[in-house]
């Protein structure tokens, strides 16, 4: 498809304009876009009103396979967090690549056409690094009915194996990645990564950056920038330590993209201000992290103080209101955080669902619950 033409199209808010036309490169990427056109004989035609597609800022592919399956016993986020491990141990590059290009499509359908895919699973189920010598037997993916193991071989063994698996994963379903390699060194504050976290760690800060910039070269040399990009993601502060986090805010790329979970249990709070002395805000602030490039996650749990520090620094807030819901973690500031300055974004985090609408609908019903007012 090189052109659509639209009955009627949202332009933006408060503008429903007739007669839209959008032409496309070969990348998929929109070049133009006219109101008031005639059709033409080529021009794939929309009737009723068309919506730009969605953006899904917050994704772990991989969660997937734990739809439906982690809700025994009722459960808690942190029972949910075993089950994701065990999910986490099977994977290998190869049944990575089906089961995103799986995930991937199904956003399509839905109407999501990029993706922020907050990657942490690197290396191998050992911890070696893909492309170097491993330490323990040959990798295979543990037999499970959670995912599909009939994948068509890929290059599985070299360096950055996953994250290239992602990236042709996302180029095969026709979605625009954000690749965010994520840097995760502790299993809390000050307690080292369990057994099941072994494949999630580059062992330190030094270590994750100069691995970063090895795959940020790996992809730009591959892939065109309009398909597949390299952000970055720091886990949580749980599983970055203070002195991490100031080594990263010095020496990351300022120009990158920068996601981190935040405050989304009331437990995490607790412990950073045991180990800090302030908030998981208050960290990111005390190390200049709190800015316009910055995408913080869930912030569900959150003070006056934070909700001030977020808007004012015009961070993005990466709101999943399915998997708030599924996990019981709690309805987010959503009215606050925005009219304290901040930008609210969806996403779908574990894909308990994947439905932009679904989102949005979630997002408001949420507010109207916490605050008793439609509207919201």
């Amino acid at each position: 498809m090189k052109s659509l033409w639209c009955e009627q199209a949202w332009l933006e808010p408060g503008d429903i304009a007739a007669g839209v036309r959008a032409e496309f490169g070969d990348n998929g990427v929109v070049r133009t876009v006219s109101r008031g056109a005639e059709p033409e004989p080529d021009d794939l035609r929309l009737n009723g009103v068309v919506f730009p597609a969605a953006a899904n800022a917050h994704s772990h592919a991989f969660h997937r396979v734990l739809r439906g399956r982690t809700h025994a016993g009722t459960g808690t986020f942190w029972t949910w967090r075993n089950a994701m491990y065990q999910a986490a141990g099977t994977l290998t590059p190869e049944l990575y690549e089906e089961l995103a290009t799986a995930v991937y499509t199904e956003m399509v359908t839905a109407g999501w056409t990029s993706v922020a895919e907050f990657h942490y699973v690197h290396h191998r189920q050992d911890g070696t690094e893909y492309g170097k010598q491993r330490i323990g037997p040959p990798e295979t993916a543990a037999p499970t009915h959670a995912a599909p193991t009939h994948a068509t071989p890929t290059h599985d063994d070299g360096p950055h194996a996953m994250e290239l698996a992602l990236a042709r994963a996302a180029v095969t379903a026709g979605i625009r990645l954000t690749l965010l390699d994520t840097c995760y060194l502790s299993a809390g504050f000050g307690a080292p990564v369990l057994p099941e976290q072994a494949r999630f760690t580059d062992g330190s800060a030094d270590a994750w950056l100069s691995r970063w910039h090895s795959l940020h070269t790996a992809i730009t040399g591959s892939f065109d920038a309009s398909q597949v990009s390299v952000g970055a993601a720091l886990h949580s502060v749980r599983a970055v330590d203070e002195p991490a986090l100031a080594y990263i805010a010095q020496h990351l790329p300022a120009d990158v993209p920068l996601h981190i979970h935040l405050s989304e249990q009331p437990a995490e709070n607790r412990e950073c201000l045991e180990a800090t002395g302030t908030t998981p805000t208050g960290l990111l602030a005390r190390h200049d992290l709190l800015s316009e490039r910055l995408t913080v996650v869930h912030a569900t749990h959150l003070t006056a103080q934070d909700m001030n520090l977020l808007g004012q620094a015009r961070v993005t807030v990466a709101m999943c209101p399915t998997t708030e819901a599924d996990l019981a973690d709690g309805i987010g500031p959503a009215r606050a955080l925005q009219d304290a300055g901040a930008v609210v974004s969806l996403g779908t985090d574990q894909h308990a669902v994947v439905d932009p609408w679904l989102e949005m609908r979630a997002l408001e019903h949420g507010e109207r619950l916490a605050s008793g007012r439609r509207g919201r």
